[in-house]
């Protein structure tokens, strides 16, 4: 399905799929055929498990516009809990999850991927030790993708746009981008999405569609995640500032919370459509 230009697709992980088929299944059902793809669950399994779900992948004619890893042990309980646990920054977690992602990142390439997205941890600011240790981290992991012909795509909403923005600069790497999420920003109280958007405009290559509604204590609270188009980010909005920016790729509708996920998206799908 296109919209405006842009590969209209699901995450994974938005789903609930208990299994590669059951993926297909739900995908299909929302009349879509693109998909970002949560590796974790393809990782934790054996080689003879493994090989048959991606082969009912790659039998399902659905395109992937991406994976997406997240880590063992990361908590999202509290703002405060994952800035603690999550990503590459927790000396004792950041042995086993380089090597997560390279098993993923091996995954990854055998399905054709070019990108895979994941939280890196919150940056500290230049004058802090950890921001040394953060730096080093995400250059190695770069490193060790491109091995793997494999872009590694920052999730936005940890910090604000003008901090992402100049920590990427100051690490140069030329297989180091961003995916956009609106909602992240909202939801971590790290800015308004549309000024963010337009301060990294120039690192977006992949993006979330997804909606919040920021907390009376923005940064010490989380916001609540909400269906798109009932929340904050303003769909009419966030759709026109894409296209100011040029971004022509893919919109992967994201939903982490409620009930009625699939229809949600669907509703996402008839919100983007009319906006």
């Amino acid at each position: 399905m296109q919209i405006g230009g842009h590969d209209i697709g699901v995450c994974s992980w938005s789903l609930q799929p208990t299994s590669m088929g059951d993926l297909v299944t739900q995908v299909k059902q929302l009349g879509l055929s693109h998909v970002q793809l949560a590796l974790g669950p393809l990782v934790g399994l054996d080689q003879k498990q493994k090989l048959f779900e991606l082969s009912r992948l790659r039998s399902s004619g659905l395109v992937l516009t991406g994976g997406m890893i997240a880590f063992p042990g990361e908590d999202y309980s509290t703002i405060d809990a994952i800035r603690r646990t999550g990503g590459f920054l927790p000396d004792d977690h950041w042995r086993q999850r380089e090597q997560i992602v390279e098993r993923a990142a091996d995954i990854g390439a055998e399905l054709g991927l070019k990108t895979i997205t994941t939280h890196v941890g919150f940056v500290p600011p230049p004058a802090e030790p950890g921001y040394a240790v953060i730096s080093s981290r995400v250059l190695a992991v770069t490193a060790m993708l491109a091995r793997f012909g494999i872009d590694l795509l920052m999730e936005t909403g940890q910090e604000p746009a003008d901090e992402l923005k100049a920590f990427l600069q100051d690490l140069s790497a030329p297989n180091i981008h961003i995916n956009f999420d609106p909602a992240n920003m909202i939801l971590y109280g790290a800015g308004d999405p549309i000024p963010a958007l337009r301060v990294l405009a120039g690192h977006v290559r992949h993006v979330h569609v997804k909606d919040a509604v920021a907390s009376s204590e923005p940064g010490k609270q989380w916001g609540d995640e909400v269906p798109f188009g009932t929340g904050q980010v303003g769909p009419a909005a966030f759709l026109g500032a894409l296209k100011e920016i040029g971004y022509t790729g893919p919109l992967a509708i994201e939903r982490e919370a409620g009930s009625t996920r699939l229809d949600d998206v669907r509703k996402a799908i008839e919100v983007i459509e009319n906006a």
